[in-house]
């Protein structure tokens, strides 16, 4: 009994030892910088170098914790890149429908400018032709539709 109490006694001052040895530098015959528990020449600079056990369930964590952050940063990343798709797809969209736009409003603007007469159609299937000032106002409405929906392309 008192030899086990011994030698546990001895394992453990040992590997208290072992994790608070003494770190040394020197410098060699070549001029290098070295470091190490037994130094071949003094004088040595002794290091206060402290050691202890890594707590391997906080490093899981932290780790866990670092892969999440970049799991949640890559799935930002692809969700902007998705709405940035989105948003140039529904700009395309809208480019496309307001050049249709301009050209129905360009041929509805031709077709006032070139007819002689223009009318309405009534509730009764019967037309009514506009007098000269109504053809007047329709043309110039029509140009100001033409000029906004055609503006810029």
């Amino acid at each position: 009994m008192l030899r086990s109490s011994l030698s546990a006694l001895a394992l453990t001052l040992a590997v208290t030892a072992a994790a608070q040895a003494d770190v040394y530098k020197y410098v060699d015959a070549q001029g290098h910088v070295q470091y190490t528990d037994r130094p071949q020449t003094l004088p040595a600079e002794r290091l206060n170098i402290r050691s202890q056990k890594t707590d391997t369930v906080a490093l899981e964590e932290r780790t866990a914790a670092e892969r999440e952050r970049q799991e949640a940063a890559a799935k930002a990343r692809e969700e902007t890149i998705a709405r940035k798709a989105d948003a140039k797809a529904a700009a395309e969209l809208a480019a496309k429908d307001r050049a249709e736009r301009c050209v129905k409003a360009r041929e509805r603007y031709d077709s006032y400018i070139n007819s002689q007469r223009l009318y309405e159609t009534l509730p009764n299937g019967e037309r009514r032709y506009l007098t000269d000032a109504e053809l007047d106002r329709a043309r110039a409405s029509a140009k100001v539709s033409m000029d906004e929906l055609c503006k810029g392309l």
